[in-house]
C-alpha cells in the first residue's frame, strides 16, 4: 500500500531562526558524508532563512587505507583522526568553527544541549549505548536520524525521542522503537574492520554511503529548510534501484 502522502510533520516554533546545534556520532561511511553534506545544507538555511547550523562530530577511528576511495579522505590523511580531519578542511572552506572530538559517544561527549542528533554508527550495541544516554536526559535533542546500511542497501530514520513527563502528540518513533530487534544485545555485533580498499569494497559498495546520506540531508532540508516531511525515512536497495520511504505514524 502506497504511504499516506497527505501527512505531514512540522517543525516545532521552537526551532525558530537560529542556530540549531547538531550532535554527528560517527564519522566513518554514512557520516563522514553526512558532515560534508551538513555544511552545504548550513549555507541552504543560510541564504534561505534565518537558520544555520553548529555541528560536533564525534568519531574515535583513524583514516586507514580502507578508507580511501569510499569515504572523502585522501592519501595525506592517512593515520589522522577522521573528524579533526574533516573538520578543520570545512572550517577553513567554509569560514565555520564546528567542532570534532576524537573519542567515542555517549562516552566522550554528552547528548545533552543538541537540537539534532544524528548517528551514523556500525553496531546495534551503539544505539543501544547512544537511547540509554538519552532517556536519561531532559535537555536532549528533538531529533534523533539514524543511517544504517550493510552491502548494497540500508535505511535512514528520523524520530523524536521520549522525554520523561512530556507528552508530544504524533511523535516520531526513534531507531530503536521502529527496528525493536536492535535492543536485543543477546545478538552479536559484526563490525569486523577491511584492511584493503578491495576488501571494503567486497563489504560495501561503493557509492552506498553517498547514496544514503544524500537521501537523508534531502529529509532535513525538507525539515529545517522548508518547515515539514512528509515521510519518516526509506529504505534504499542499490542492488534492485528501490527507494521506499517510511511514513509517518498515523494520527488515529
Amino acid at each position: 500500500m502506497p504511504p499516506d502522502t497527505s501527512a505531514r510533520h512540522y517543525l516545532p516554533a521552537a526551532f525558530g531562526d537560529r542556530t540549531l546545534k547538531v550532535l554527528l556520532i560517527g564519522c566513518g561511511g554514512n557520516g563522514a558524508q553526512m558532515l560534508m553534506g551538513l555544511a552545504s545544507l548550513d549555507m541552504a538555511l543560510r541564504e534561505i532563512s534565518s537558520r544555520s547550523l553548529h555541528v560536533t562530530v564525534v568519531d574515535d577511528d583513524i583514516v586507514t587505507e580502507a578508507n580511501l576511495g569510499r569515504q572523502p579522505f585522501f592519501r595525506c590523511d592517512l593515520g589522522n583522526s577522521k573528524a579533526r580531519t574533516l573538520i578543520e578542511r570545512i572550517n577553513l572552506a567554509h569560514g565555520l568553527a564546528w567542532k570534532a572530538v576524537h573519542g567515542r559517544a555517549p562516552g566522550k561527549v554528552g547528548v545533552d544541549g543538541a537540537d539534532i542528533l544524528i548517528t551514523c554508527v556500525d553496531t546495534a550495541s551503539a544505539r543501544r549505548a547512544i537511547g540509554a544516554a538519552l532517556a536519561d536526559e531532559r535537555n536532549g535533542p528533538a531529533y534523533w536520524m539514524d543511517l544504517g546500511n550493510r552491502s548494497s542497501d540500508g535505511q535512514f530514520l528520523v524520530g523524536c525521542p521520549a522525554r520523561a513527563g512530556a507528552k508530544v502528540r504524533a511523535r516520531l518513533p526513534t531507531v530503536l522503537e521502529y527496528f525493536p530487534e536492535l535492543a536485543d544485545d543477546s545478538v552479536p555485533d559484526d563490525n569486523a574492520p577491511s584492511c584493503s580498499v578491495a576488501e571494503a569494497l567486497e563489504r560495501q559498495s561503493l557509492f552506498v554511503n553517498r547514496v544514503m546520506a544524500s537521501h537523508a540531508l534531502a529529509l532535513l532540508f525538507d525539515l529545517l529548510g522548508r518547515g515539514s516531511i512528509g515521510h519518516a525515512g526509506g529504505f534504499i536497495n542499490l542492488a534492485s534501484g528501490q527507494a521506499v520511504p517510511i511514513p509517518l505514524p498515523r494520527n488515529d
